[in-house]
């Protein structure tokens, strides 16, 4: 398959913009923890995943896990693009009653796979089911997408020591390396330097690239399996924010929400009317 490059990236700007208004309308945050795994988000499924939005619980279909769910936005914006629902739905993001809540639901809507929030539980629900598809007999892989934050939590290096144990090459784990979390740099609230070389000593086959670069990711996430028998790591390093000048790499936008005026300021700057 051709992959068109600009039209992907003009997907990823819409996305962005579209994520700037749900922000604003629903009065709520992680806007820029959303808007830096938006490029991930649109290389997968548009690339990469074996997916059919009319059959979104094919148990063949590839799975997605969202584990900085945090940035459901992204997620619910992604599926709504992607065909999963109409976009209209996501005018209820986080309002009373909405099956689109700040974090992703068990079941909430069509195309996401778990319940996810709780930092840390994301890539371990992973393992589950890739252990489950091999079992069964599917070809079926499974993507996790993991904060580096997140990777604090001892539950992440559990799943990492585990996933080569069981030889999972249909797993795959995204790291979104953006550099912040709630309360400062990540590489400062914990040393998680050197972080690729941290996974290749856990067993995994680890790789770095831009998180930002469409080419990058998808030849990264295409490569799944690669034929070396391991789980892949892909650290994909991202800008917090990413796509709009005014809040790229401040995490004031962890909790920050944007005014009208900045709505409009950013969906300019991302080539949107």
């Amino acid at each position: 398959m051709e992959i068109n490059f600009t039209e992907l990236a003009a997907i990823a700007r819409s996305i962005r913009g579209k994520l700037v208004e749900m922000s604003h309308q629903a009065r709520a945050p992680h806007l820029g923890s959303s808007l830096s795994c938006v490029d991930i988000l649109v290389a997968a499924y548009w690339t990469a995943l074996r997916i059919d939005p009319q059959k979104p619980y094919d148990p063949d279909r590839d799975r997605f896990i969202l584990s900085k769910g945090h940035a459901a936005s992204a997620l619910f914006a992604t599926l709504a693009y992607r065909g999963f629902f109409p976009v209209e739905l996501l005018y209820s993001y986080a309002q009373p009653g909405s099956c689109l809540a700040e974090h992703p639901g068990p079941g909430c809507a069509p195309g996401v796979e778990a319940a996810t929030g709780s930092l840390g539980h994301g890539l371990s629900m992973g393992i589950g089911m890739a252990l489950a598809g091999r079992i069964q007999g599917r070809s079926y892989r499974v993507f996790a997408l993991v904060s580096d934050g997140e990777c604090n939590e001892g539950s992440v290096w559990e799943a990492a020591m585990f996933a080569p144990a069981r030889c999972l090459d249909n797993l795959v784990a995204i790291i979104d390396f953006n550099g912040w979390q709630a309360t400062g740099r990540s590489c400062e609230v914990m040393a998680l330097k050197p972080f690729r070389e941290k996974w290749e000593s856990f067993g995994w086959h680890a790789h770095e690239v831009d998180g930002h670069d469409l080419k990058q990711l998808v030849a990264m996430l295409q490569q799944v399996p690669d034929g070396r028998g391991k789980p892949i790591a892909i650290v994909a390093h991202t800008i917090k924010g990413k796509g709009v000048s005014f809040m790229e790499d401040d995490n004031n936008w962890h909790y920050r929400i944007p005014t009208a005026e900045e709505v409009n300021a950013a969906r300019r700057e991302l080539g949107l009317r």
